[in-house]
């Protein structure tokens, strides 16, 4: 009985997966969407970024939803792990090698370096935001795997990520006090291809960019806490 049952729930999903798939439009000649945004894209927005135009520009308010789920999942970790009964004791860290302890020292700013040309160019080259934030997060991970004993700040990285989160929600409520409605790209676009263009959009990925690097960095240091 439990196998017909099993069988028939099995059906029921697979049947409801065909239904939904058939009505999602497939294909150039089912929808105009992805066209407006190729063609329209560079020019309303000024971002030579085809993708960066649509995440920060015509769906930004989604990608803020993103990063309010990243701050939530941080905060629920740290909040988790934080229940948990911490005893005081010391503990012997076995050194990192050689190879492993230089790279700290030389690869950490350029890892850093690396991390900030890509949220800073992401109107202009692929990448943005969550991609050199999660760069930014590996250089943090790369000292407590080398450099041990070495600790992020924990009051910096909570004071750059409510700052940068600050600065997302105050540049889209400038577009709602200057043109009516939520992150509305209401600087001027300049010229495509250069550094200062696309409007809003080089500041929300520098935003984004800081916000996600120090949230990521503080869920590694938690987790690296918890480890020892």
């Amino acid at each position: 009985m439990r196998k017909i049952i099993s069988i028939v729930l099995l059906g029921i999903v697979a049947l409801g997966i065909i239904l939904s798939l058939a009505r999602i439009p497939f294909g150039v000649s089912k929808t105009k969407v992805g066209g407006y945004y190729i063609d329209k894209g560079r020019e309303e927005t000024g971002a030579a970024n085809i993708v960066t135009s649509i995440v920060v520009n015509y769906r930004a308010f989604d990608t803020l939803g993103e990063i309010t789920v990243l701050f939530i999942a941080a905060v629920g970790l740290g909040a988790v792990l934080s229940t948990r009964k911490k005893h005081k004791r010391e503990q012997d860290l076995e050194p990192a090698s050689l190879v492993l302890y230089t790279g700290c020292r030389f690869l950490f700013p350029l890892i850093l370096l690396f991390g900030a040309y890509i949220f800073i160019h992401g109107h202009l080259t692929p990448g943005g935001g969550f991609q050199g934030g999660a760069i930014v997060a590996s250089a943090y991970l790369l000292i407590y795997l080398g450099c041990r004993g070495r600790r992020i700040p924990e009051a910096g990285t909570k004071v750059i990520e409510s700052l940068a989160g600050l600065v997302f929600v105050v540049v889209g409520l400038l577009g709602l006090s200057f043109g009516g409605y939520f992150l509305l790209n209401f600087l001027p676009k300049g010229t495509p291809n250069v550094l200062f263009s696309a409007g809003i959009i080089p500041i929300v990925y520098i935003a984004i960019g800081f916000k996600v690097g120090s949230e990521l960095a503080g869920i590694i240091d938690n987790l690296m806490e918890e480890s020892r």
